[in-house]
Order: structure tokens, then C-alpha cells, then sequence
């Protein structure tokens, strides 16, 4: 238990410090992004490099949860349901100042990315390519999906093939 809490604290840690400095970096390598920084007035590639941000940095604060409590899939899950709960009340406090999509794919990729990044970080160098595939999986499975990704269908939807 204490391992767990250990991990959910370092991912968190992590995902912070991550997300923090690659920002930094941003704003000093994009003077245009830096400029609207205090009025959140971002443009379409702008709104794609924070998305993109968060996910390289959730995936590395996720694996790091998984190498530090490698049994506990739950630590990854608690770390996304922080994240979630923790940016639930911000996005609806800056709800008008971003397009509707910005806000449900950051919200809504927070729990399957702490799941594949989860996946990662528990995975042995033997079988790391197996661990990827399974998440990959488990990420598809997760929005409804009913196809394996070699094409075939899923046992549980095969009685209701493609029309």
C-alpha cells in the first residue's frame, strides 16, 4: 500500500514537473504562443502542442507510477482519477476560452493514457512488444470498439457483424 501511494505521488510529482518545464520550453521557443499565454487566446497549433505536451508527459509520469509499483495497476488508475478530478473544475472555469474539443480529448484521454503509459512502465524488456500491443488493445476496447485490430471480429460482437 505505502508502494502504491509512493508511486501515485511520484507520477504526480512527475507529470508536474514534466508538464512544467516542457511549458517553459514553449513559451521560449514560441514567442507567438508566449505572447497569448496570459489570455489562453491559442490558435489551432497551439491547442495541438499543449495536447501533445500532456500526453508525452502523462505517458512518462504513468510509466515512472508503473516501474515504481509494477503489481499495482491500480496506482496508474488512481493517477489518472487524480488528474481527472483535479482538472475537471478547471476546464469548466475556462470552458468559453477553449473549443469543446480541446476540453473532452484532454479530459477523456487522461485514464487511457495513464493506462498505456501504465502498461509501459510494467513491461520487461522481453516482453515490451506484447505489453504495447495489449494496450494498444485495451485503449481501442475502451471507446467501443468491435474489432481486434487484425480485422477480425471480437468474440463477445461477432453475433453482430458490420452491415
Amino acid at each position: 500500500m505505502a508502494k502504491t501511494a509512493l508511486a501515485v505521488a511520484a507520477g504526480l510529482v512527475a507529470w508536474i514537473v514534466l508538464a512544467s518545464i516542457a511549458g517553459v520550453i514553449l513559451r521560449a521557443s514560441w514567442p507567438d504562443y508566449a505572447a497569448v499565454a496570459g489570455s489562453m487566446t491559442f490558435t489551432l497549433p497551439m491547442l495541438i502542442a499543449r495536447l501533445t505536451i500532456s500526453t508525452v508527459t502523462l505517458l512518462a509520469a504513468a510509466r515512472l507510477t508503473a516501474v515504481i509499483a509494477p503489481r499495482a495497476t491500480i496506482a496508474v488508475v488512481v493517477l489518472g482519477a487524480i488528474l481527472v478530478a483535479a482538472f475537471v473544475p478547471i476546464h469548466i472555469g475556462v470552458w468559453d476560452r477553449f473549443p469543446v474539443w480541446y476540453h473532452l480529448t484532454f479530459l477523456l484521454t487522461l485514464l487511457p493514457l495513464c493506462l498505456i503509459g501504465g502498461r509501459l512502465g510494467a513491461a520487461t524488456e522481453s516482453n515490451r512488444v506484447s505489453r504495447v500491443r495489449r494496450a494498444a488493445i485495451d485503449a481501442y476496447r475502451l471507446f467501443g470498439a468491435s474489432r481486434r485490430l487484425d480485422g477480425q471480429p471480437d468474440e463477445e460482437s461477432a453475433a453482430f457483424p458490420d452491415d
